[in-house]
C-alpha cells in the first residue's frame, strides 16, 4: 500500500480554499499535510483514510515509498501533464516532501486526528462536518471503482457534511478523460445542489476544475 502525500499549498489550489471554516474533513487523505495545517490554524480537522491502520513504522516506510511513485504515470502520459503551477519537477517533489514531513510528524504528534476509515461507510455522525473534501480518489480511479460505488461514496460524504462537499479531479488517471455518467449520477443525488467550478491548479492536462456539492 503507497500513501500518496500532498501539501497544503495544493490542497489550497486544487480546492480554491480561500478561507476554512470551523471544521473540516479530508477523505481519503493519505499521507498529506493539509491536516496538519489546518490543525495549526485553528480548525478542527480531522483525516480518514484505510491506511491509518498500518502500525507506525509500515506508515512511515509507505509514505516514503510513495514519494517518487508518481514518476511512473507521469513517464507513461508524460503529454498529459503541465507545469505551470508546480514550476518544475523539482519543485512539485519538494511540495511532496514537506507533506509527508508534516504528516508524519503531526500523526505521531496528535493520532486522533487521523482515523482508519475508508468510502463509502465513515465512522462520522450525521452533518458532522462543515467541510468535506476529497482529493484523487472518485472520479480518477472509475477505472477501478464503478458508479454504483461512486454513488455510495457521494452520498456517505454528503451525509457526513453539513454544507460542502468538494472533489478533485473530475477526469481519469494518466489520460486524463472525462467521466461518461457523471452528469447522470449527479443528477441522482436528492437534497444537494452541484457546481463544477475551475481552479487555480491544473497538473493532470484538463483537471482543473472541482466538483462542489451544497446541501440545501
Amino acid at each position: 500500500m503507497l500513501v500518496t502525500s500532498r501539501s497544503y499549498a495544493e490542497y489550497e489550489a486544487m480546492f480554491d480554499l480561500k478561507q476554512l471554516p470551523d471544521s473540516v474533513l479530508d477523505c481519503c487523505a493519505g499521507g498529506s499535510g493539509f491536516t496538519a495545517e489546518a490543525a495549526a490554524r485553528g480548525v478542527d480537522a480531522i483525516a480518514a483514510d484505510p491506511a491509518y491502520e498500518l502500525d507506525h513504522p509500515e506508515l512511515v516506510d509507505s509514505v516514503r515509498r510513495s514519494l517518487p511513485a508518481t514518476s511512473g504515470i507521469i513517464g507513461e502520459h508524460g503529454g498529459s501533464f503541465v507545469w505551470h503551477w508546480y514550476g518544475s519537477p523539482e519543485r512539485k517533489d519538494q511540495y511532496r516532501i514537506e507533506a509527508a514531513d508534516a504528516f508524519l510528524q503531526d500523526v505521531a504528534a496528535a493520532p486522533e486526528r487521523y482515523v482508519a476509515a475508508g468510502l463509502p461507510d465513515l465512522p462520522f455522525g450525521d452533518r458532522r462536518f462543515d467541510l468535506v473534501l476529497c482529493s484523487h480518489l472518485l472520479f480518477t480511479w472509475s477505472d477501478k471503482y464503478d458508479r454504483d460505488w461512486h454513488e455510495a461514496a457521494l452520498r456517505e460524504l454528503i451525509r457526513v457534511s453539513n454544507a460542502e462537499v468538494r472533489i478533485f479531479p473530475l477526469v481519469l488517471q494518466g489520460a486524463g478523460d472525462p467521466i461518461p455518467w457523471l452528469p447522470e449520477l449527479l443528477d441522482s443525488l436528492e437534497g444537494v445542489t452541484h457546481e463544477i467550478r475551475k481552479v487555480p491548479y491544473e497538473f493532470q492536462v484538463g483537471a482543473d476544475e472541482m466538483l462542489v456539492i451544497t446541501r440545501t
